[in-house]
């Protein structure tokens, strides 16, 4: 029943089914942990929003969190695998968004820079968490559009990598076939370049085979040398991971060959996103990257990001509305993360974390967050769970509302107080008790 949990082609009941099933009886590590941002195949992972709740809940997490593309569609799958599991469980979803003007069309302060993303300069990744059940359709019609531009681009960087492939002589890539039949975009799910390069690493090795054929033609075809540790991994042809492990090369080798940037159809204005997210009552936050000197999944190349003009950035954020700074402790050094924390205190914004697990070869496990400097981010995970149930109740309790009975607590008391609430459901039935707990804030029981 293992493989059912994992097994894309079953619809959602027929994999939460699966799940009850190898769930039953089981014995489970205890842990403190947290990941509130892993990636799903409505995105691009190896992973059912059911099997992420069950391999986080094997790895010893308590709470657990989706977090797709341009894509809301692992929400209700994963909350209620979380809850079949009792773990804590909480989604969102990422999008891209142009800093390129500001509202009055003036030009952005650092619309010629990259900030936090490789590929773009003046576009940004973000993410928008603490999504109440109730605001999930909402969600998802507001991606809708920008699925459908990204899905345009998609099929014309297909068209050029086809360009590509012919040189090479390999077998052009069909899009219906090869990319759009392998993912879950008619599930309201993202196309993404990861799919792409998927495609191509696919062609590639049907025409070369696995191991030292591969790697020469790598290298005689498209002109990309790898590294002695990843050519030791494509020189194994057991190696369980070859795919992925040759999509990290080509995602960061070929693709730059091939893109095409995103227009603001796409990548659209930031402050229309963090609006959206104060309208359901969700919270918008900025992904901070940080200069990256070694990439762990292997797909980006060492480089200076935010950097240098964090505190002017941090400035701009709030000005465009943003309410939390969202980052992964493993991928930064202590020095960028310490001047993050005092940056978020700064601006009043709300710290989130969790590992972006897109790959088979990472950990669900975040033991970063058990240090000192980070226990914090467990609590804030469970007042995004607490927030999420009591803003289905009445968006007046979700956790950062003006209406809130506990707005003038200040931030970091309020995340006290509200993990508090997320840390007393029942994580078997978290909606059904959230409505008893929101009466303890309605009475002044706090």
């Amino acid at each position: 029943m293992r493989n059912d949990v994992n097994d894309s082609s079953l619809d959602i009941n027929e994999r939460l089914a699966a799940l009850r099933f190898a769930a039953g009886g089981k014995q489970w590590p205890g842990g403190n942990e947290i990941n509130n941002h892993i990636h799903t195949i409505y995105s691009f992972s190896p992973y059912t929003p059911s099997m992420a709740a069950l391999c986080a809940r094997e790895a010893g997490l308590c709470a657990a969190g989706s977090v797709d593309h341009d894509s809301i569609a692992a929400a209700k799958e994963m909350l209620e695998a979380c809850a079949i599991l009792g773990i804590g469980g909480c989604v969102g979803f990422e999008v891209r968004v142009s800093f390129l003007k500001r509202p009055d069309g003036t030009a952005g302060p650092f619309a010629g820079r990259k900030i936090n993303n490789p590929d773009s300069e003046g576009n940004v990744y973000m993410t928008v968490q603490g999504i109440p059940s109730c605001s999930i359709t909402a969600a998802a019609e507001f991606l809708k559009p920008i699925r459908e531009e990204r899905l345009k681009r998609t099929k014309a960087m297909t068209l050029n990598a086809n360009i590509l492939l012919k040189e090479a002589d390999i077998e052009a890539i069909n899009f219906e076939n090869d990319i759009l039949a392998k993912s879950k975009f008619s599930e309201g799910g993202e196309i993404t370049e990861r799919h792409l390069v998927a495609a191509i690493s696919g062609k590639i090795i049907k025409k070369y085979t696995k191991g030292r054929g591969l790697l020469e033609a790598l290298n005689r075809k498209f002109n990309i040398n790898v590294s002695a540790k990843l050519s030791s991994m494509l020189w194994d042809e057991k190696n369980p991971f070859y795919e992925y492990d040759l999509l990290g090369i080509l995602k960061s080798e070929f693709l730059p060959r091939i893109f095409i940037q995103p227009d603001e159809n796409e990548c659209i204005p930031a402050n229309r996103v963090t609006a959206f997210a104060d309208s359901i009552s969700a919270i918008s936050a900025y992904a901070y990257l940080g200069d990256v000197a070694e990439s762990p999944t292997g797909d980006k190349k060492a480089e200076k990001f935010e950097d240098e003009f964090v505190d002017d950035l941090f400035a701009e954020l709030s000005r465009i509305g943003y309410k939390a700074v969202t980052y992964m402790p493993p991928r930064n050094t202590k020095e960028q993360l310490k001047k993050i924390r005092q940056l978020s205190s700064k601006w009043n914004f709300m710290e989130i974390s969790g590992v972006d697990i897109n790959s088979p070869r990472q950990l669900f496990n975040c033991p970063e967050v058990l240090q000192d400097e980070f226990v914090h981010l467990i609590d804030t995970t469970w007042a995004l769970i607490a927030h999420e149930r009591f803003a289905s109740v009445d968006s007046a309790y979700g956790l950062l509302s003006d209406k809130n009975p506990l707005c003038t607590m200040n931030l970091s008391r309020r995340i006290e107080t509200y993990a508090s609430f997320g840390k007393k459901l029942d994580l078997y039935h978290p909606d059904d008790s959230a409505a008893d707990l929101v009466q303890e804030i309605f009475k002044g029981r706090v």
